[in-house]
Order: structure tokens, then sequence, then C-alpha cells
């Protein structure tokens, strides 16, 4: 099911003034998208997206106040449709008496906002983005490793916790523990954060929970971060063939986005921590184009070649 804000919600959030369809405010948005509609005041519908809410500013009221009154009744009646969630008009203007006729008998709300146009429109698209997301919660640990979203997963009791206590003592950040909420933005980034209830919270079997940001201070915790890699955990299996050159990049979809994905198979003696501090030191690395097992499989061929040409 598609997410939605009422409108209502918004009249709250930035104070909106209800000049007309008070009995619309129940109306949802759908989309975080908002417009402007100036070649619809010139008569162009063709391609008039309905569904979001519409921002009237000074420059599409002042040329609305040129035309003429039949033609004004014809532009506002095309204006306010079913699918139309709510119209805006913005620094605190007056609001056209045809635009309060129509909207009131379609049950449109018409709101007004002291906020300058390109302003209201800034905040109000970062809070529908906000709000429409989609969104999913996975069991797993998020943390800040040399600036990497590293999502730690795995069965329960493989020690991801502990990895992420490890890794806090080595001066990196923890997110969240057990339940990361996920929120995808309309540029497909994935951003993590801890639910309220167990928020800098870490717990540690045979321990118990613990206050990350009591006992190592303010710099060991973050409240949201964006995931760039996803490590999971598993048990050593000694049938299975694990990539040993990393040249197999794996990738795991979370929502609707691909996150490169880094299986660590779990065994006595490994230093998980160090190892999810390599990975995502190793990230950065292909970022900047540096690829070491491409490098070092390169050199092989390249050393191959030289043996047969000398073999030759």
């Amino acid at each position: 099911m598609a997410k939605a804000v009422k409108v209502s919600v918004l009249v709250k959030q930035y104070q909106l003034e209800v000049v007309a369809g008070a009995e619309g405010l129940g109306r949802s948005i759908t989309v975080d998208d908002l417009h402007r509609p100036g070649l619809e005041m010139a008569g162009y519908f063709e391609h008039y997206p309905g569904e979001r809410i519409q921002i009237l500013g000074r420059t599409e009221l002042t040329f609305f106040q040129t035309l003429e009154p039949e033609v004004r009744k014809d532009r506002v009646s095309r204006l306010c449709r079913d699918e139309t969630p709510c119209i805006i008009v913005t620094r605190g203007l007056e609001v056209p008496e045809e635009l309060i006729e129509e909207a009131g008998r379609k049950q449109i709300p018409v709101l007004r906002s002291s906020m300058a146009t390109t302003y209201l429109i800034s905040k109000m698209t970062g809070f529908l983005e906000q709000r429409l997301a989609p969104t999913a919660t996975i069991h797993g640990v998020l943390v800040d490793v040399y600036g990497i979203g590293m999502l730690i997963t795995g069965s329960s009791g493989i020690g991801k916790s502990e990895t992420a206590l490890e890794l806090v003592k080595r001066g990196h950040r923890l997110v969240a523990d057990d339940a990361v909420e996920i929120i995808q933005t309309s540029d497909g980034h994935l951003y993590g954060s801890a639910p309220e209830l167990i928020r800098y919270l870490l717990e540690i079997r045979g321990l118990g929970i613990i206050n990350v940001m009591t006992l190592f201070g303010a710099g060991a915790i973050r409240t949201q971060k964006r995931i760039e890699m996803v490590i999971r955990l598993e048990n050593w299996q000694q049938e299975k063939q694990y990539d040993r050159l990393g040249l197999d990049e794996e990738m795991t979809r979370i929502i609707e986005t691909d996150v490169p994905l880094v299986t660590v198979p779990v065994r006595p003696g490994r230093n998980l921590a160090v190892i999810v501090e390599v990975a995502a030191m190793n990230y950065r690395l292909k970022r900047m184009g540096y690829n070491a097992a491409l490098q070092f499989t390169n050199k092989l061929t390249e050393s191959i070649a030289e043996d047969m040409d000398d073999f030759e």
C-alpha cells in the first residue's frame, strides 16, 4: 500500500491558514513533487500533474489578475481536479475569489503561507520526501566505519553486536543495533537509523544492554547514516568455496536499491572488527579507482604471457 500524508498534517507542520475547502483537509498527498501551474494559468493543461500540491506564488497570481473574468473561472475550474490534494498561496498574497469559490465547491483545501515561494517548496519537498519514502526494518547492526555506512547482518548470536562494540572501541561510530530502520530517498540512496526506543543502545550477550553514548561519549554514535555496504556474517562452512581474490562483486537488494555485499565466514580466531575496517577502506579505494584484486589479476596475466613468450 502506497504511503500518504494528510493535508491536515501539512497545515499543522507549517502553520498554514485555511482559506477555503476546510472539508477536504483529510485528503491524501501521495507524491513528494510540488507544482507551480504557470503554463496552466496560460491555458495549457495537456500535461497538468493534478495529483501534486499546487503552489501559487506572486508570478502566477499576477498573471491570473490580467485575465478576463470568464477565463479566470475556466482556469480555476480546470486547476481544481478531484485528485488535487490542495492549493497553497505563498507570501501571504490575496487569494482570488474565483479560486475560493471553486475550491470550496469541490472541497479542495486552499491554504495560505507567509513564506516565500521557493523557500516553502524547498522545505515542503524535503518533508514529503522523508514522510513518503519507502521504508524497511532489517535485523542487523549499522556502523559508521571511516565514513562508510556498514550494515552488518547475520543470524542471531553470530557476533554482530560484539563486532560493533569492538569497532566503537577502535574509534568508529554506532548508528543502530538489532533493528535498523531504513528509508530510500528519491535518488535511490538508503539511510539507516535506530528506532527511538533502542537508540544508542547495544546488547551484548552475557553483559546485557549498554548505552554507547554514556560509556564512550557523543562522538561514538550517529543518529543516521547512508548505507553503502552490507557485511553478511555466516558460520564457516568447510565445504563452501569462498572468494579469495575479491573479483566477484556480489550485490544485495534493500527495498529497491542494490548494495555491495561481502560475505565474511566466522570461526574462532578471526578478528571481525579488523575485517570490517579493511572492507570499508577497500571500498573507499575502489570508489577512487583502485582495485587491488583487478591489478593483481592483470599482473598475473602479464607474467604468464611473458613466461609463455620465453618458453617459445
